[in-house]
């Protein structure tokens, strides 16, 4: 693969995590590419096993192919610490009681909102939330905040998980997630409407004020 090769190949691969999925036109227009240089780079990305295709009759015409990441795409993007956190979460759980190790994830969740709510400062909804997602970034959350298209409140969506590879072996890390948000953002109705454990392509929680 050339150095040129590369940019795109990571762009691409980006996309369909932003996404969730896109056929090679949607890629191509996004990525200033022709559609047969992106095909190409799509079939690339398939025979290393980080992409795969499945047909889609969306409007008249011939079936197109609609792309999406495999978990080793996912796996592209950096884990954080997984290893360390899987054997300390695997030794709690043979250990300690179910309800010990819920009640002590809790309470980190309770304890990261705090120093949350600190850097968030005292700003509107909306000023707390772009600090918000600027902060889980740089934890290795890919996130991003919208307005909820379907009413009132917003919707915070995170389409790469820090913590997946741990939330797939201990889910019950994700309803840690969400005490988090909801503790982070204590005058809103906090609850969560995507779940990449779920089988979407993103994580996202839906904020409204109370």
């Amino acid at each position: 693969m050339s150095a040129t090769q590369a940019p795109t190949r990571e762009a691409a691969l980006t996309l369909m995590l932003r996404q969730g999925e896109a056929t090679a036109a949607q890629l191509a227009e996004s990525l200033c590419v022709s559609v047969q240089v992106m095909r190409r780079h799509l079939r690339a990305l398939e025979e290393d096993g980080l992409v795969e295709a499945s047909p889609s009759t969306d409007g008249p015409g011939r079936p197109s192919n609609r792309w999406r990441l495999t978990g080793a795409g996912r796996r592209q993007f950096p884990n954080g610490s997984e290893h360390f956190a899987l054997g300390l979460l695997s030794s709690m759980a043979t250990s300690l009681p179910t309800e010990m190790v819920e009640q002590l994830l809790q309470r980190q969740a309770a304890e990261k909102a705090t120093d949350y709510r600190q850097q968030l400062g005292d700003g509107n909804l909306q000023q707390r939330l772009e600090r918000l997602v600027e902060l889980r970034r740089r934890e290795g959350y890919m996130a991003e905040f919208q307005p909820n298209p379907d009413g009132a409140g917003w919707v915070i969506s995170e389409f790469h998980c820090s913590v997946m590879k741990i939330a797939e072996q201990f889910p019950c890390v994700c309803d840690q997630e969400l005490q988090l948000i909801r503790h982070t953002f204590p005058d809103c109705q906090v609850e969560r409407v995507h779940w990449l454990l779920d089988g979407g392509h993103a994580c996202g929680f839906l904020l409204q004020p109370c």
